[in-house]
């Protein structure tokens, strides 16, 4: 039957027609379309769509072949297909999600199991060294033993006043502390800006190392559901995927016993991640040590929370006067600079 394949190229967002087959497919195994896929590979017999899998940046997800052609070729064909795909888009380190039962498979095809979480999902990818060379050059260069190591991960989208206490607040109560910037560009104010306004908007507070992000700590392999949070989209899966990840190979390399987050009254994906963190970094069984969660209470102005959604809803209005209390000067020189002669970037940041 294979013999009469044919692979397509499909945007889903271009060709309803090919969705409605895809999700038709996806039914078939059990599985739901993911919304933030970008593109996918799909193989058709005679006309009838028979396997696919998508691409999302360097993320493969969504791989169904029809219940009547496992076992053959096609398999192994349409993961090869999908990391040409990938290839040619410029992502060459993979990540992958599997149901446990198909990993086995998913090995012979070059991919190594990363976190899983029981019986539902396995993230994968293509290296079997690239997270321990990550996770050893962070010890080598920034690991300070001490007990209580804390931990911070924020997007800061921008930062805010807000972020400045919650560093000082786990300051006060570590040896020390990480902090890590969320390195996805998928947020309003890209991450070049983020990064430099975090690096300046801590500076002064003892005993702190500030880290570039990376694929391994909310991006859109480990926590995709973060930044569709606009939309409503919350994924407990993948949110466990994340919090794995950091419980066992990022704290464990930095000594760090301790994450540090700040109470959420507004975004229900981040309240929610909050309160994943608390089981999957301290409950869940594990070989890795628990690390402890520490919710602090955010700073407030007037009574209302400092928050950086209320920034950018400030922003849209170019109320720079009510901005100014909520950030420090160096985020609102920044938004100065970029926005208050620049109608075209106010659109952007209130679309």
């Amino acid at each position: 039957m294979t013999g009469d394949l044919e692979f397509l190229h499909v945007t889903p967002a271009n060709d309803p027609a090919a969705t409605v087959r895809i999700r038709q497919l996806l039914a078939q195994c059990q599985l739901d379309l993911d919304c933030d896929i970008d593109i996918f590979v799909s193989a058709e017999v005679r006309g009838q769509m028979v396997a696919c899998a998508g691409l999302s940046g360097n993320i493969i997800k969504c791989v169904a072949i029809c219940p009547q052609l496992r076992g053959e070729s096609l398999s192994l064909r349409l993961v090869s297909e999908v990391v040409q795909l990938a290839a040619e888009r410029g992502h060459f380190h993979l990540f992958l999600y599997a149901k446990p039962e198909n990993v086995p498979f998913f090995q012979g095809c070059g991919f190594y199991p990363l976190v899983a979480v029981p019986d539902t999902m396995v993230l994968m990818e293509n290296s079997p060294v690239a997270m321990r060379r990550y996770c050893d050059t962070l010890a080598a260069a920034h690991r300070v033993d001490g007990e209580r190591v804390g931990c911070i991960v924020m997007n800061a989208n921008p930062f805010t006043l807000g972020h400045r206490y919650l560093a000082e607040q786990a300051a006060q109560h570590c040896d020390w502390l990480h902090v890590f910037v969320v390195r996805e560009d998928l947020s309003l104010f890209p991450y070049a800006d983020r990064y430099r306004l975090v690096a300046q908007g801590l500076e002064g507070i003892p005993r702190l190392t500030l880290h570039h992000g990376s694929s391994y700590m909310i991006s859109r392999a480990t926590f995709p559901g973060y930044f569709l949070k606009d939309k409503g989209i919350i994924d407990s899966c993948h949110t466990a995927v994340d919090l794995l990840l950091f419980r066992e190979y990022i704290a464990p390399a930095l000594g760090i016993t301790h994450r540090f987050v700040g109470t959420e009254p507004f975004c229900a994906v981040t309240e929610k991640y909050n309160r994943d963190m608390a089981y999957w970094l301290q409950q869940a069984p594990s070989a890795a040590p628990a690390v402890h969660v520490s919710e602090i209470a955010r700073k407030t102005l007037s009574g209302t929370p400092i928050s950086a959604s209320e920034v950018r809803r400030l922003l849209c209005q170019r109320d720079f006067g009510q901005i100014e209390h909520l950030v420090p000067d160096s985020t609102l020189a920044l938004l100065q600079a970029k926005y208050v002669n620049n109608a075209e970037a106010c659109a952007q940041a209130c679309g």
